[in-house]
Order: C-alpha cells, then structure tokens, then sequence
C-alpha cells in the first residue's frame, strides 16, 4: 500500500490556503472522497479542515485508526457528531470562521445545512474552483503514479490483441480485459465528478453498438446491459470487418490515465479506416497547439476546426444531436478534472504541470465509431509529453 508522502500533503493544503488568501476565506472544510484523498491520503469518512492559516485538522467519525495509518497529515482526530466540530476547534486554538468555502458541486443540500447549523453565523461560498485549480497542477509524484497507469492499460490493450476472437460477446472481452486490470493493481472505480457520471472501467464495444448514444457526457455510450446503466458493452458479438473499441482508465494508487484504441478482425471500412487516420491527424494538431499559455479554449476550437475542415462536421465527437462540447478533459484522481479542452473556456489557459486526456472521435449511426484517446501531461522543460503509449496503429487481426 502505497501512503501519499507528508510534504506531498504539506504542498497541497500550502496551495489550498493561497488560492483561500486570495478568495477571502477563513476556512474550507472538505468532505467528499476524491478531495479528502487528494488532501489527507485517505477516505476515511470525516472532514478535513483547512484553515486558512496553521495546520488542517481531519475530523474522522469511521475509521479513525485506519485513518491515522493512511494520512500523513499531523492531525488526525476522532469526532461523533458534527456539534463537536467548534469545540475541536478551540482545542487546537482556531476561533470559529467568518467565510467558510465548501464543494458545493457536490455536497448534498440536506448534509451542507447540518455544516451552516454548526457555524450559523458564517457566511458560506463554492470552494470547488479552488480545489480544482490546485489538483490541476500534478507534482513529479502524481506523474510517476500515472506513468504506472500507463503501463498497466498498455497491457489491458496486448491483452486484447491475443483474447479477441470472431463471435465473443462484447461482455465477454470486456470481462477478459477489466481481470487483466484487476491483477494489476486497478482499484475497480473509475471515479468522476460530474453528477450522476458513473462509469465503469471502461467503454468496450463494437460495430453498429460503438455508435449508440448514451446519457453520459461522452462522445461514445454503448447499449450496455440494461437500462439501469445503459452505457458500455452489451450482449452484442463481434463479426468480422467492423471496429471494436477500446476505451480503458487504467488506475493505479486512485490515479487514472485514460487510452483509446481500436480493433478490427478482418478490416474496416474505407469511411472508417479513413476517419481513423484524420482523427490522428487533429491528435497532431492539439500537439502542435496545445503550449502553455494557450487558453483551453482555443485548442478545441483550432482541433474542431480541422475536424470540420476533414468533412465530419455532422460526425465529430458524437451523432449530430448528440455531440459534446469537448475534445479533451483533465485527469488524475478523477476521470474529468481541469482543464477541459472545451468549448468556452477561454480566460483559463494551460500551465505546466496540467494532465489531461484528449480523445477526438467519429460516430456514423448505424456503422460505428472510430477515434484515439491518450492522456498528455505539460512538462516543466519538455513541452507536451504522453503518458500513453500502446501502439496507435489501428489493429487488423
């Protein structure tokens, strides 16, 4: 079990109160799973409290012990209620916050009301903009955890290489492939932010069902198995001369690298085998675009720009009416982190440091999908760098 280093922690929570300074803040208070691991190396359930100046203090109702074997941070308490928060407070010699900032993306009405009754005269705001701004920037050590991932979803694809076969199931190789994961150290959660995104390893599918949309905010959906999670691999077999996709985070120690690649026994279609090599082709123009300074915006701008140049105005990043707005997303402890290569963003502009993935895509309803995905990390001195690295040929078995 890898335990997330004190001065990783320190550096963190030392942002956290910069960008705090700067918003007016007195305190945050941090409570949902991803955060909690990013700032105390754990998830034991609790919250973390971060004052604006001084050390944090993590509050922990289950599992306390765990909780001070798993996190570096000096300290780690137990409480019962939420009515012993002020006193905990005073013990450790903080007076109780004016502004409090909480993630209010995520945190549940009903459970941030019981926060306001036990500091009713604070005032409180969204924290979540500075959370994400300070998880955006990987340090060397969150690069080498997804350099890790990396490896393990460059074995998932030999795997499906040598396990792919004429009439499996889409189910089946997703099985095959999600095993060959799991031994390799994948934590079987792909974890996202977004509300009510679920995913689940990965997207595999193939022919006519790589095409199928779904309500995730994806390019691809995929049928699945039944409308309780209509996204993924379903029932359907693979034939012969049609593409199967394969869209896997790898995960190691909660960090996730995502990777595209596509299969095919037999062939594909000429449509399909000539959007693949375009839809490299604007992989090679984000790289040529994607340099710091250059606002999120205008990456997917000049990418979708060539996209429709190409012909797939209609096509590009979903089925016409089922496009989304993205090309790319930031990765790390969550699958849609900062920065999104997005329409819009245009007053955020990449840094070095900045991991994300970038996946442009083709849907023809009715035929099928076809696309690459890596994920791509900012050097300090190197520029842009990928972190995925499993052959990009389109496979022909």
């Amino acid at each position: 079990m890898r335990i997330t280093p004190r001065e990783e922690l320190d550096h963190r929570i030392s942002r956290l109160q910069t960008y705090m300074a700067g918003a007016g803040l007195d305190a945050v208070i941090i409570v949902q799973n991803a955060d909690l691991f990013y700032f105390t190396g754990t998830i034991q359930s609790g919250n973390l409290y971060v004052p604006i100046e001084g050390d944090p203090i993590y509050m922990v109702r289950k599992e306390h012990s765990r909780a001070r074997m798993e996190s570096g941070l000096k300290l780690v308490v137990p409480f019962s209620s939420m009515k012993n928060i002020p006193g905990i407070l005073a013990d450790h010699g903080y007076s109780l916050p004016a502004r409090i900032g909480m993630e209010l993306d995520v945190v549940p009405v009903a459970f941030f009301e019981r926060y306001r009754a036990v500091f009713p005269a604070a005032d409180f705001s969204d924290a979540t903009p500075l959370i994400r701004r300070v998880r955006m920037i990987k340090s060397k050590y969150e690069i080498h955890l997804l350099q890790d991932a990396a490896v393990q979803v460059d074995k998932v694809h030999r795997r499906a290489r040598s396990v792919i076969r004429e009439g499996m199931t889409d189910l089946a190789l997703a099985a095959e492939l999600e095993f060959t994961a799991r031994k390799e150290g994948h934590q079987g959660l792909v974890r996202m932010r977004s509300f009510n995104s679920e995913l689940f390893y990965a997207h595999i599918f193939s022919g006519a069902d790589t095409a199928v949309p779904a309500y995730v905010d994806t390019p691809l959906g995929g049928l699945g198995l039944n409308p309780s999670f209509g996204q993924g691999a379903g029932l359907k077999r693979i034939e012969r001369n049609e593409p199967i996709i394969v869209d896997f985070a790898g995960c190691v120690d909660g960090y996730l690298v995502d990777q595209t690649r596509v299969l095919a026994i037999g062939g594909i279609s000429d449509r399909l085998r000539r959007a693949y090599d375009d839809m490299i082709r604007v992989q090679e123009r984000m790289t040529e675009l994607a340099l710091p300074g250059t606002p999120w915006g205008d990456v997917y701008e000049g990418c979708r720009a060539l996209a429709e140049e190409l012909g797939y105005a209609d096509s590009f990043m979903g089925a016409r009416g089922a496009q989304v707005s993205f090309i790319g997303h930031g990765i790390g402890i969550e699958i849609d982190e900062y920065p999104f290569i997005a329409r819009g963003f245009t007053e955020m502009v990449l840094e070095p440091g900045m991991v994300f993935a970038f996946e442009p895509k083709v849907v023809f309803p009715g035929e099928g999908a076809i696309g690459i995905e890596n994920t791509f990390y900012i050097s300090n001195y190197e520029g842009l760098k990928q972190l995925t690295f499993s052959d990009q040929e389109l496979v022909i078995l």
